[in-house]
């Protein structure tokens, strides 16, 4: 199953509501497994982003669900990565030959 990384922001509403985001973190977590994904690591971070999901979704458009449905929230903002293995990258650096 594809990896994606979402990084995620604080809104002002997600700020002022801050001391509820433990469990609104685990609703997430829910919501990525109800989409037939694997919620595989959560951090909060200092600096640009307030957080980072790694999570492995059946495909892009789930994917594309899964962000949304975060976003929709009000509570972050969500700029979405796809990860790639090191085989992975392998085999699209071999193909490209």
């Amino acid at each position: 199953m594809p990896t994606y990384v979402l990084l995620t922001s604080f809104t002002q509403q997600g700020v002022e509501n801050v001391r509820e985001s433990p469990e609104r973190t685990e609703h997430a977590k829910e919501m990525v497994e109800s989409l037939g994904g694997t919620w595989k690591e959560f951090f909060v971070t200092m600096g640009r982003y307030d957080g980072v999901v790694i999570a492995d979704f059946p495909d892009d458009t789930t994917a594309a669900q899964g962000a949304l449905t975060l976003a929709e929230s009000g509570n972050v903002t969500t700029e979405t990565l796809r990860a790639f293995t090191l085989d992975e990258f392998r085999d699209i650096v071999e193909a490209m030959s």
